[in-house]
């Protein structure tokens, strides 16, 4: 059986989508409108008062490293672009469901969003709140396993514990494909645009991405980052090899990288303190 057929028998399983809010439905065809104005699309995110505080709390942190307050979601809107506003009311919305009962994930996840944020700016990078978007929707396959899948999801925390292997490694064993391929499965059903998608889906093997190398390089190398600096738990204990490939391909070696990792651990610091639950 190929992956393809693997990820549609297992989406056949699934009894339905993590539940949205009726405003990120909309959101997702409003979008795709050419003619569509960034106050539209603010007044729509702002027509649900938690979901817009949520995301409000979620820009103005330091995982998108504004300088200055943002107040209004239309501003937003206007500052991160139409993908990058759909990825953070998605995050937003989804990563409740972490919150609850998966903290670790959203420790890792918020952690990875931050990391590879500081990477892309030291980098030059564009579009660096992009990237934190991808880092931070990374790990989302694991999120639907949990929800839809549950037995199989316990089933993959026991090999993982029984064989002490990679989470990936259980995965495959129990799925036969991993987290990063459901993921791009779900992303794709959300309608996200492949800047998106595409680092979802390789930031395990960055080499492997056919296109949108540097996104993807720099949330492997997050993904890894954040383990070692112990911030959340993603399923396992291990620390993800770095692969050289992707260290050079974005010139991370021309870095001053004690000083970035510095002020990595500075900004990490917000994770631990960081919560959507309980936004007013």
């Amino acid at each position: 059986m190929s992956k393809a057929e693997k990820i549609k028998s297992i989406t056949k399983r699934i009894q339905g989508l993590p539940t949205l809010p009726p405003v990120v439905r909309k959101l997702t065809t409003m979008v795709e409108s050419p003619d569509v104005t960034a106050q539209e699309v603010g007044r729509l995110i702002s027509s649900d008062q938690v979901l817009s505080a949520k995301v409000l709390k979620l820009i103005n942190s330091s995982f998108y490293g504004f300088p200055g307050r943002i107040s209004s979601i239309s501003h937003a809107v206007i500052l991160l672009g139409f993908n990058v506003t759909k990825g953070v009311v998605l995050s937003a919305s989804v990563f409740e469901i972490m919150e609850k009962s998966m903290m670790g994930l959203w420790e890792h996840s918020l952690g990875s969003a931050i990391i590879s944020g500081t990477i892309a700016r030291a980098l030059g990078l564009k579009e660096p709140e992009e990237i934190s978007t991808a880092a931070l929707l990374h790990d989302i396959g694991k999120v639907l396993v949990k929800v839809s899948l549950s037995d199989d999801y316990d089933r993959i925390s026991r090999v993982v514990e029984d064989k002490g292997c990679s989470f990936r490694e259980a995965e495959a064993e129990v799925l036969g494909v991993d987290h990063a391929d459901i993921g791009l499965w779900l992303a794709q059903e959300w309608g996200m645009p492949e800047r998106l998608t595409i680092p979802i889906a390789y930031h395990h093997e960055p080499d492997a991405a056919p296109k949108f190398k540097d996104r993807v390089a720099v949330v492997h190398i997050a993904d890894s980052l954040v383990r070692a600096f112990g911030v959340g738990y993603s399923g396992d204990k291990w620390v993800g090899r770095i692969k050289p490939s992707a260290w050079e391909a974005v010139g991370m070696p021309g870095l001053d990288l004690p000083t970035l990792m510095r002020k990595i651990l500075t900004e990490l610091e917000e994770v631990e303190n960081f919560q959507l639950q309980g936004v007013p």
